[in-house]
């Protein structure tokens, strides 16, 4: 399966996973990286991640959830890394699959810290009804709140602003990305999940928000758009 849909070149994320004694697995750190190598279907190199200018020495015998980015969408299985070495000024971890390969639903995303402009307003009662009927219908013309992404993923988005929705509101949001060079505007549905005033900053809240229906293709745009920053802000601190 490997060797069939994953390509050397293409971005990886890989997440620690913890078993608990009961057996259950739950995801903590996340780590940027690439494809080195496909070997075969049992094993698989990927350059080790970095974390500024320093690399990340993940452990041999670490089990993670990794997930490809490919041609064809996101797959997703376990790894375990049994070796970690260098080969032509790159260090390589070498992993085996631990899972079958499957295309991925993700539930956690590789979050990016950022800033970028953001306008939102609560949803009307037909809009909602839009939602949960699975369909795209925004009313144009209504007044927009002005707030600030902070951070942005393929799940969603932590804003802050100088008002608050409540847990469970669903708004309309949009923001823009440079994706392939031209700015791209996107129109979202979302609902609140938590929101806070912030310490020590009075009148000033921090939202955090899951998108609602969006289409695949938009959620691997913006993922995509994450991992291609995330390079760019690595090789201008390595001063490429």
């Amino acid at each position: 399966m490997l060797t069939k849909y994953v390509r050397p070149g293409e971005k990886v994320e890989l997440q620690t996973v913890e078993r608990s004694i009961l057996g259950s697995v739950s995801d903590k750190k996340a780590y940027a990286s690439k494809v080195y190598d496909v070997i075969s279907d049992e094993q698989i190199e990927i350059l080790m991640p970095m974390e500024k200018t320093k690399l990340i020495l993940l452990p041999v015998d670490g089990e993670y959830d990794i997930c490809f980015y490919t041609k064809q969408g996101l797959y997703q299985c376990y790894v375990k890394i049994i070796d970690r070495y260098k080969s032509d000024n790159n260090f390589i971890l070498l992993c085996e699959p631990t899972s079958n390969l499957r295309k991925h639903q993700r539930r956690e995303y590789y979050r990016f810290s950022c800033i970028l402009n953001m306008n939102s307003r609560e949803l009307e009662e037909e809009e909602i009804e839009a939602v949960e009927k699975n369909e795209f219908y925004f009313q144009p013309g209504l007044p927009l709140r002005k707030s600030v992404i902070v951070d942005i993923s393929g799940g969603g988005v932590r804003f802050v602003s100088n008002y608050k929705y409540e847990p469970e509101t669903v708004i309309y949001l949009s923001y823009k990305l440079m994706i392939n060079g031209r700015e791209k505007e996107y129109e979202i549905a979302g609902k609140i999940l938590a929101a806070k005033e912030i310490d020590n900053r009075p009148g000033e809240y921090e939202h955090r928000l899951q998108y609602l229906n969006m289409e695949s293709s938009e959620r691997e745009e913006i993922i995509r758009y994450i991992f291609e920053e995330e390079r760019k802000n690595r090789q201008r601190k390595n001063g490429f």
